[in-house]
């Protein structure tokens, strides 16, 4: 049987939970392959592409700072990967470079595992980046009522987080910035008297399982979702797309409760 290999490229991945993710994966699929980690710098992304294509990779995926970068060395992005302007996974076939965004579709399965519902809602995102576009995409797709982006900096089309302080209530609040992450866990985006704002708080990080966004969330009543079900998501749709298949969600479920039993006492 052929090996499939598959893997990350991104900056600094140390505490990446991606290779058990997908060797769960792939011993579902019952397909031989290996996932591995490959940290790169940024003027080495182009030459990486050009080797795994040569080594006959089947696909990576791409995480931060990457996702942007990786466009210009693909043939072919797909609708939501233009529409978002960020490609996290790759898929070498028949000679060519093809790029997704499987972000979107992880976020969307997370909010339907945790039943939290946008359509007719009022929303906030907090950040700007790459995953900020994908959480803005998928909730125009499925109808929010009104989208709020909250920047440090006053932008077009944003409001600033003192600003946000000021708004009277909503729904859901998304945290699509790196802060609060592992190892700088003191610090949070926005304090509880802007979360007791939102019924429902959604944090992108998984590392810490609760941040303090959600810790303070958690305190003022809110519900609260973790970005870990988001990062199972997001490879399972990758899977799907590499291997040419389409996995039940049952076991997205059941590769979600491994990695938090296995993994949460260590993140």
């Amino acid at each position: 049987m052929e090996k499939h290999l598959y893997g990350l490229i991104g900056e600094k991945l140390g505490h990446s939970l991606s290779p058990q993710i997908h060797e769960r994966i792939i011993d579902h699929l019952g397909v031989k392959g290996h996932y591995d980690l490959y940290e790169l710098e940024r003027n080495q992304v182009c030459d990486a592409v050009k080797a795994f294509k040569l080594l006959g990779f089947k696909g990576i995926n791409v995480t931060i700072p990457y996702k942007i970068d990786v466009i210009e060395h693909l043939d072919w992005i797909s609708k939501e990967a233009e529409t978002i302007g960020a490609v996290n996974t790759v898929h070498f076939k028949d000679n060519k470079v093809f790029g997704y965004n499987t972000d979107y579709y992880g976020f969307g399965m997370m909010l339907d595992a945790f039943g939290v519902s946008v359509e007719g809602k009022t929303v906030a995102v907090l950040g700007t980046g790459g995953s900020a576009n994908s959480v803005i995409c998928y909730f125009r797709d499925k109808g929010a009522k009104e989208i709020v982006l909250v920047s440090r900096e006053k932008k077009d089309g944003c409001i600033t987080y003192e600003e946000l302080a000021l708004c009277g209530s909503m729904d859901v609040v998304v945290n699509t910035t790196p802060v609060g992450m592992f190892p700088k866990v003191e610090n949070s985006p926005v304090d509880k008297e802007i979360l007791s704002k939102f019924k429902v708080a959604v944090d992108l990080i998984f590392n810490p399982m609760e941040t303090l966004f959600l810790r303070h969330a958690r305190e003022a009543g809110l519900k609260t979702v973790n970005g870990l079900y988001m990062l199972v998501g997001q490879a399972i749709k990758a899977q799907e797309i590499w291997n040419n298949t389409v996995i039940e969600d049952k076991v997205v479920e059941q590769i979600y409760q491994y990695i938090l039993k296995e993994f949460s006492q260590k993140l």
